[in-house]
């Protein structure tokens, strides 16, 4: 048995492509020379929740049931987009695993989501509080309760404005190597998770290619390049994982405009805007990045929402029972169809026909009430001061299995298996496997 002390950095949106700029991002290649590169290939849909559940289970969301950022609860008629409970995986993780190889190591688990609640020994999410006067207190949950309390007096309260939303940068991807680094210190954990989402935010905004990425990557990488050389001073050995890649894209499908028009899906206008109205609805599509999950409440109307599906521009693939087996994604929870957009495409939630009955909503940076991923979030129009509804701003998506490996996920380090790319099913007893050498 391997007693030491691993510690993994998940970092949103890393790819091989962006890994060949070794002039912006040194630290990096310096892991890559010291140890390997392998591509992953990732699990459909290639987003943040679900390639973390199948890197924390070694399971397809078939098995894990984690089909997306969010869940369409049919029973309820509800959507919960990311939901930070543990609960909602009723499979064993990585640190049961872990204690299987031997019952003293321990795992601790920082930013990754689906953990609240876990038998992991240690762990911290983001968890603000939204007051009655409207005011949000940002603060994490953290077990033991004390972990964040010490790290939040030595350095502060979580920059949560800087985690997401128009103020999304690299302030919070520098207070969570900190606290890393503190947990790594005061904790010891044998395995270390970590969630640094730094370059996911000019990814979306200006696009794989873009300078701006480009610098974005290269101070990512000095934030790396110290925080390495702190995790090799406390005897720590280094991975990188990702959970995809991102493609450039130049424009959204708007999947329940056209099941709206189509007389598919209904409204109920209160205030004057327009909220969806699931009751009354035969359709509905919870979109995420570049996969969409459509539920038809109507049986009868499956044959009509399918054709409907099918003869969108930007819509590549109409997944029904035997193309969700195909991608093992037939869970409960998935859509009736799942449709994936054209590699250059990704899909908008928005149901409006006019910007003026739009939802409250859609103009805020409001995670848990859109049925749907918004990268919109990112762009704050200072002029009419709230967010934009511009799809054409978002240069960057992800969500589909790449053709070409260099825009896959990656894996970094030294861990046990065969060269070449790896299945992100393999993640789990690849770490895992590094503790049984």
């Amino acid at each position: 048995m391997n007693d030491g002390h691993l510690a993994v950095f998940l970092v949103a949106g890393l790819s091989g492509r962006l890994l060949k700029d070794e002039e912006r991002c040194p630290a990096l290649a310096d892991l890559i020379r010291r140890t390997r590169l392998r591509y992953i290939k990732p699990v459909l849909p290639a987003v943040t929740c679900t390639a973390q559940a199948t890197y924390t289970t070694g399971l397809p969301p078939a098995g894990h049931g984690i089909i997306a950022n969010g869940n369409f609860f049919a029973d309820r008629r509800a959507v919960s987009l990311w939901e930070h409970s543990a609960l909602m995986i009723e499979q064993p993780r990585i640190w049961d695993a872990l204690r299987r190889v031997h019952p003293s190591l321990t795992t601790a688990v920082l930013l990754w989501w689906n953990t609240q609640y876990s038998t992991a020994d240690y762990y911290m999410n983001v968890a603000p509080k939204h007051t009655a006067g409207g005011e949000t207190i940002s603060s994490c949950y953290s077990k033991p309760p004390g972990l964040y309390g010490a790290i939040e007096e030595k350095l502060g309260p979580f920059p949560l404005h800087n985690f997401w939303g128009p103020m999304a940068s690299l302030p919070s991807s520098e207070w969570i190597c900190k606290a890393t680094l503190h947990t790594l210190e005061t904790l010891r954990p044998n395995l270390l998770l970590t969630y640094i989402p730094e370059l996911d935010y000019s990814l979306q905004k200006f696009g794989p290619d873009a300078p701006e990425t480009r610098e974005d990557l290269r101070a990512l990488d000095a934030l790396l390049a110290e925080t390495f050389a702190a995790c090799r001073e406390r005897n720590a050995e280094i991975v990188v994982l990702s959970e995809y890649g991102m493609a450039p894209v130049n424009g959204a499908v708007t999947i329940n405009r056209a099941l709206r028009e189509a007389g598919l899906l209904s409204v109920r206008v209160v205030g004057g805007r327009e909220y969806l109205d699931f009751i009354a609805s035969r359709a509905f599509a919870m979109v995420d990045h570049q996969v969409a999950h459509v539920y038809v409440f109507d049986p009868a109307a499956r044959d009509e929402v399918r054709s409907l599906l099918e003869s969108l521009d930007g819509v590549a693939r109409v997944l029904d029972e035997h193309g969700k087996r195909e991608f093992a994604i037939d869970h409960a929870h998935s859509g009736d169809f799942v449709a994936l957009s054209e590699r250059d495409k990704w899909f908008a939630y928005y149901w409006w026909l006019d910007e003026a009955k739009a939802p409250d909503f859609a103009f805020t940076v409001d995670i848990h009430r859109k049925p749907g991923f918004d990268p919109l979030e990112l762009f704050f129009n200072r002029q009419r001061k709230r967010i934009e509804t511009d799809t054409s701003l978002i240069k960057g998506s992800h969500g589909l299995a790449p053709d070409d490996e260099r825009d896959m996920a990656v894996c970094i380090g030294d861990l046990p298996g065969g060269d070449g790319t790896m299945a992100a099913t393999d993640v789990m007893d690849a770490i895992v496997g590094w503790f049984r050498r």
